[in-house]
């Protein structure tokens, strides 16, 4: 057997914590492996508050999928959404990271991205933005939503 076939695939995975990139077996993600810069935990199955300074890590370099939620603490609809998003990240922890954007904190970001109303919803795969949508939605609706991006 050669060495390359012996040795799993890897992913790499952006820290929650201190957002360096971990490379980790895609046969181990399950396993709770932690960052060996900080020692954190780098799946949680909860969402990751993002910044401008480390949105480009999590989206473009990420092995996983991204889904971000562009929010803010003041948006009814956004804290509508919260429950259904954090569902996601756990039940999705090996296969999705989700994120999440106060973009009152973040108005440059926002405006990069062509955020024009909250909440909205970004899925990114590969570095690139694969599907976007506006408002609140259920779990089930999202769920559907996110399988038939994800499948294209």
């Amino acid at each position: 057997m050669h060495a390359s076939a012996a040795t799993p695939a890897s992913v790499l995975v952006a820290c929650p914590e201190c957002h360096t990139l971990v490379r980790v077996p895609q046969d181990r993600l399950g396993d709770n492996p932690t960052c060996a810069r900080c020692k954190a935990q780098v799946i949680t199955g909860r969402p990751v508050p993002l910044t401008a300074s480390s949105f480009d890590t999590h989206t473009l370099r990420s092995g996983l999928p991204v889904l971000v939620d562009f929010w803010a603490p003041w948006c009814g609809p956004c804290r509508a959404m919260a429950p259904q998003l954090d569902r996601v990240a756990d039940e999705r922890r090996t296969t999705l990271q989700v994120a999440k954007v106060n973009t009152d904190e973040n108005p440059e970001l926002a405006g990069r991205l062509g955020i024009r109303s909250i909440p909205t919803l970004i899925l990114f795969r590969n570095g690139r933005e694969v599907a976007r949508r506006a408002g609140v939605s259920d779990f089930n609706s999202l769920s559907r939503w996110l399988h038939d991006a994800l499948s294209a």
